[in-house]
């Protein structure tokens, strides 16, 4: 178990971020780098597509940054990872929640030469929950550097406020854009920061944090998982919809689904029990 330092929670806090360098064990990483071109060929473990499916093979072209979004309904080794109590438990750690349960995850491939993603807020996407804000674990499946499109941060962007969604998010042609206009919109100084990390690092992020990455201009693969957590207690909007998520939601009632947004981790020791399964 990963024990953060008050300075480590202190940083978090100032900068919007926290690294880990060693996170995920060897094994994880190797059994879940297995899955990556199944999943993208629409191979589907569990027989349920993913929420999302932004690149496919024969599809899309070459170039571009492949990502599926809740990977983890779709494959159970996917799911063993973005759905540990670990992640819940760091998530809610840095956001003072009493737990911490899956909003969404991303499995995100980008091959050599494949090209940026545009820098965004995960909370500009995040309306359509109360209360509203994400904290992110983002971790590594290659040894990842700035020359390979790593994800950059935007140190302490995260105290600019919250800002509409992007409008183009795969391929812009200047990746930088939105994190320009509103820096400039609040007067802060830009200061970038890649996440360089060994496969198996992580990175957590506040949902407000700026953060994007560029062209993968090395000769690797940049592969990794993500799980945006939300609090346990968080429920539905009463009136603001998800076009995707929003169909998860009963009629007359703003309870979060735990099938669909199972918890974590909390400080009282309840994790939804289906989780078990997964280990």
């Amino acid at each position: 178990m990963v024990q953060l330092t008050p300075a480590q929670i202190e940083a978090f806090n100032a900068d919007g971020f926290l690294i880990l360098d060693h996170f995920l064990s060897a094994e994880e990483v190797a059994l879940a780098r297995t899955r990556f071109e199944p999943l993208f060929r629409g191979e589907f473990e569990t027989g349920l597509y993913p929420d999302e499916w932004n690149w496919r093979e024969g599809r899309d072209p070459a170039d571009r940054t492949r990502q599926i979004c809740n990977g983890w309904k779709s494959d159970r080794t996917i799911a063993r990872i973005v759905l540990k109590e670990e992640v819940g438990r760091l998530c809610a750690t840095l956001a003072g929640w009493p737990g911490a349960r899956i909003g969404q995850d991303n499995v995100l491939w980008k091959p050599p030469g494949a090209k940026a993603l545009g820098f965004h807020q995960d909370d500009s996407y995040g309306s359509w929950v109360v209360p509203s804000g994400f904290v992110t674990c983002w971790m590594a499946l290659d040894d990842t550097s700035a020359a390979g499109g790593t994800i950059e941060y935007a140190r302490g962007s995260h105290r600019w406020g919250r800002f509409p969604p992007l409008g183009e998010f795969h391929a812009p042609d200047d990746y930088r854009d939105g994190l320009r206009q509103a820096a400039a919109s609040v007067g802060a100084r830009v200061e970038l920061v890649p996440i360089e990390v060994p496969a198996g690092g992580c990175a957590f992020h506040a949902g407000g944090t700026w953060h994007g990455s560029d062209v993968n201009r090395g000769s690797q693969p940049r592969r990794s998982l993500v799980t945006h957590c939300l609090s346990s207690v968080t429920r539905f909007h009463p009136t603001e919809v998800s076009y995707i998520y929003s169909r998860y939601r009963r009629v007359g009632d703003t309870t979060m689904d735990e099938s669909f947004f199972p918890i974590l981790w909390t400080r009282s020791g309840y994790r939804t029990p289906f989780l078990a399964t997964y280990h």
